[in-house]
């Protein structure tokens, strides 16, 4: 057991030891100085003369959003169809998969093209190879290039003292592609191919076992998918079981190395904004902000994790290593919570393990981390969502010191507060409001066979379902049968406006607050990179998520808890 404390303790360290270079490594792409994968520019420059496209025009927050939004929905189309019609094309689909039908489609290239990869479907059995890399793979790197590119801009209006100009969106998606996740998943790829996890276009292998039975094995194209699954914090696995599938995470050195790339671009851009502002102090307050709230629902899981379950023990079964239900024996309780920790407090979604398995208590920290969706969260999205916070708290602290609120040399106003405030409400109304539709339909239709659950747990399967999809998570709870009519489309709206309100809004901020004339500071300012400033946004975080969730937690998995423990 403590060896494996010892893990997870390494599994963090070392991912904040490699996210501060790369962090450096970022802001360097984002303001175009000399970097080390410069001679890709070649490549970049092509791209852009064949697409007719300007990436030195300035253009403003509203043109880059639109920017934005027209590649998206180009993404998206692509999707879509492909997915449709799949059986239909003529290569890389020897298990003859046939087309999705139209709910599916919507609902899976809506959960790719909004880095959500929330799967109502198994990878091997409802995807061709076409499908899997063609869509799925490549969605992951333009979905993760959306966001962080996003998060550039806002880096950009931050530093700028008084301009419309935000900087180009189709250059920083193009960079972050093939500057920053590209290069990273070709290493992770190869890494994982050096450990088991197949490449190949071969049909499943049929074998015989041991007993002498035969066995379909599905193989198939899976490394690039995994690595860019893991670094773009998309979690849409090759396999339907993701990475608790030996092929998808081999061994305890694969389940380290993909726990680390989960949370390491993340973590490096919020490195990164320092670098790029050039305020390290207040990026090491942020980053401490953050790792606060992720270390404290990691601490609730282990601890409810490893001391196992009482039901096993009133059996009179030891648990030596604690809750081994639904987990992998090649990883174990501990490694497995620091995962669901790190899926979830990111907008990942992959899982080593079963989520539905877990403890109560540390299910509820799985959906507290989605609920605060700040902490890190997704390549790009996970810096803009704390941005909001950040905003509401500069607005608080500007109250209690009597003045009017600043930071960055910049006013903070009605506009951006209320943009703020708005966007910070939307997660909780999408949450919770699906979840009260689900409940609702099912009491009146009790025939109705997706919740295989009831009581406590059953409930906590829809609202860790909708959690899910606002915040662009794709994890689950999996007793739930989520491929019908109802979920593939209520999911899917949810996913659209918890990912591109979230993208617009920040934007919106950043182009206000870049057009406005810096103002100096005076004896009532609060600084910018205060501690105290750091504490009222973590009370902010906390205070909206316990307000807003609290009452479905003892609903759900703190009642559940409760009739357990008793």
């Amino acid at each position: 057991m403590n060896t494996e404390l010892i893990g997870v303790l390494f599994i963090l360290l070392l991912t904040i030891i490699l996210a501060f270079p790369l962090g450096r490594y970022i802001s360097k792409v984002f303001k175009g100085e000399p970097s080390l994968l410069d001679f890709v520019s070649p490549l970049e420059r092509f791209i852009f003369r064949i697409s007719g496209i300007d990436p030195d025009q300035p253009m403003d927050w509203k043109q880059n959003a639109w920017a934005l939004l027209k590649l998206n929905v180009f993404f998206f189309i692509w999707g879509i169809v492909i997915l449709l019609i799949q059986s239909w094309l003529p290569f890389w689909n020897p298990n003859h998969i046939g087309g999705m039908s139209l709910t599916q489609a919507f609902h899976t290239a809506v959960s790719f093209v909004t880095n959500t990869n929330q799967q109502h479907y198994a990878g091997e059995t409802s995807a061709s190879y076409f499908s899997q890399l063609m869509v799925f793979c490549y969605l992951q790197f333009v979905s993760a290039g959306t966001g962080i590119a996003a998060a550039a801009l806002v880096f950009k209006g931050l530093a700028t003292k008084q301009s419309d100009n935000l900087g180009n969106y189709y250059d920083l998606f193009l960079k972050s592609c093939t500057r920053i996740l590209l290069p990273l998943s070709i290493i992770l790829a190869v890494f994982l191919l050096f450990n088991g996890t197949p490449d190949t276009f071969q049909a499943n292998q049929v074998i015989t076992t041991l007993e002498g039975h035969t066995q379909t094995v599905a193989t198939g194209p899976a490394a690039p998918m995994v690595a860019v699954k893991q670094l773009g914090t998309n979690g849409g696995g090759f396999f339907g079981t993701n990475s608790a599938h030996p092929f998808e995470n081999p061994n305890y050195l694969t389940n380290i190395t993909e726990n680390v790339a989960i949370l390491l671009i993340p973590m490096a851009l919020i490195f990164a904004f320092g670098f790029y502002l050039e305020k390290k102090k207040l990026a090491l307050i942020i980053f401490s902000v953050m790792l606060l709230g992720f270390l404290i629902p990691l601490g609730v899981g282990l601890h409810y994790e490893l001391q196992g379950n009482p039901s096993i023990t009133q059996m009179g079964i030891h648990q030596p290593k604690g809750n081994m239900e639904g987990k992998e024996e090649r990883f174990g309780p501990a490694a497995t919570t620091l995962w669901a920790m790190s899926t979830t407090t990111t907008s990942n979604g992959s899982v080593n393990g079963m989520h539905d398995s877990l403890m109560p208590l540390t299910g509820a920290m799985a959906l507290l981390n989605m609920f605060m969706n700040s902490n890190f969260g997704g390549v790009g999205v996970g810096f803009l969502n704390f941005f909001l916070f950040l905003i509401v708290a500069v607005f608080i602290a500007g109250l209690m010191i009597g003045r009017t609120p600043e930071w960055l040399g910049k006013k903070i106003e009605g506009k951006e507060v209320t943009i703020a405030a708005l966007l910070i409400i939307l997660h909780p109304l999408l949450t919770l409001g699906g979840t009260t539709l689900s409940t609702w339909l099912i009491t009146l239709h009790s025939d109705w066979t997706w919740l295989t659950n009831t009581s406590f747990h059953g409930f906590s399967e829809m609202l860790y379902e909708f959690t899910s999809a606002s915040a662009n998570n794709g994890s689950g709870f999996e007793g739930l049968l989520d491929n019908t009519v109802f979920w593939n489309l209520s999911c899917g709206f949810i996913m659209l406006l918890g990912r591109y309100l979230p993208i617009i809004g920040p934007l919106a901020i950043a182009g206000s607050l870049a057009s406005k004339k810096q103002i100096p500071n005076s004896a009532g300012t609060l600084p910018s990179d205060s501690w105290a400033l750091g504490l009222i946004i973590f009370a902010v975080i906390i205070f909206v998520a316990a307000l807003s969730f609290f009452p479905v937690l003892t609903l759900g998995p703190i009642s559940e808890h409760f009739t357990l423990f008793h």
